[in-house]
């Protein structure tokens, strides 16, 4: 089946570093996805502390597994204090791939990626127990999240590295000469993640607001200081485009990312059902208006 061009994340319905989301609230979500048109779903051993994402999807596609893409991720679990443990050994991984399997009610997954490298087990063993797991079913390709280049060429000298996933959005643009050119010449299939980093780039946070106890978000650079201030410029710019397009600053900021070249699709994660309808109506972007796009970032000079 073809991805689609948008795929809905399930970390941010799986409750833990949402505020508020209820298990009604993230069900909404995916259903209205899938109404919106939505077919591909990505998914993860780790996303929720007992399996929330993995069970939640399985209970929306069941009975209907042929209408959708479905995306997992092996290697990262919590432990009883909920923190989070990175392992690649082939036995964690194949009882990860096992585990999500068991919770979605379905057979094997369109594509299973290893979540992050573990710096205490080789990548090639990684690697060849991703192939394992290919090789019995539980998957129809492999690829690697959160990977340097070297790691990925080294992952991919081991099992054919059908796909990967990575950072990308209009002023975090490392992954475009890093990791997206290379795949596109080697014909890997590219996810990009953090497409609206997490939230700002979705033009709703104003500049004062103040985030909940418990959010993470304040704790990346991006949401500090002039780096914050200079982006909050650029997207009052692009509201001024986005009416005059008729898309929103979050249609803008995910097309840009789908409109760059290599890019298969892009991870978009929602908590509330308008969300997700509003980014189901994000499309590529013109050439005049991706040029306005640009335009905007580099005066605003908010690329970091």
């Amino acid at each position: 089946m073809q991805s689609s061009k948008l795929v809905l994340g399930l970390w941010p319905i799986a409750g833990i570093t949402t505020i508020g989301v209820t298990s009604d609230d993230a069900k909404a979500t995916l259903l209205a996805a899938i109404d919106a048109g939505i077919t591909t779903f990505d998914t993860a051993y780790s996303y929720g502390y007992d399996g929330e994402s993995d069970r939640l999807l399985g209970e929306c596609v069941r009975g209907r597994r042929d209408q959708f893409t479905v995306m997992g991720k092996v290697g990262q679990r919590w432990n009883e204090q909920h923190e989070r443990i990175v392992d690649g050994s082939p036995k964690q991984l194949t009882l990860d791939a096992e585990a999500s399997l068991r919770r979605m009610g379905i057979d094997s997954m369109d594509t299973l990626f290893l979540h992050q490298p573990d710096p205490h087990v080789a990548l090639e063993t990684s690697a060849e127990a991703m192939a394992r797991l290919q090789a019995r079913g539980l998957c129809k390709r492999v690829g690697i999240c959160n990977a340097s280049a070297e790691q990925v060429e080294r992952f991919a000298a081991t099992v054919p590295a059908d796909a990967i996933q990575c950072p990308l959005n209009l002023v975090q643009r490392e992954s475009l000469v890093d990791l997206i050119q290379p795949a596109q010449s080697a014909g890997r299939d590219v996810y990009v993640y953090w497409t609206l980093m997490k939230g700002l780039l979705a033009g709703k946070i104003t500049r004062d607001h103040v985030f909940e106890k418990g959010d993470s978000r304040p704790g990346y650079a991006i949401f500090q200081g002039e780096t914050r201030r200079r982006i909050h410029d650029a997207i009052d710019r692009l509201k001024q485009l986005g009416r005059d397009v008729d898309q929103s600053v979050a249609q803008l900021a995910v097309g840009w990312a789908i409109s760059q070249p290599g890019v298969t699709a892009a991870l978009v994660g929602a908590r509330r059902e308008e969300q997700i309808r509003e980014l189901a109506g994000t499309r590529v972007l013109t050439p005049e208006t991706l040029a306005a796009v640009e335009q905007i970032v580099v005066e605003c000079q908010c690329l970091t």
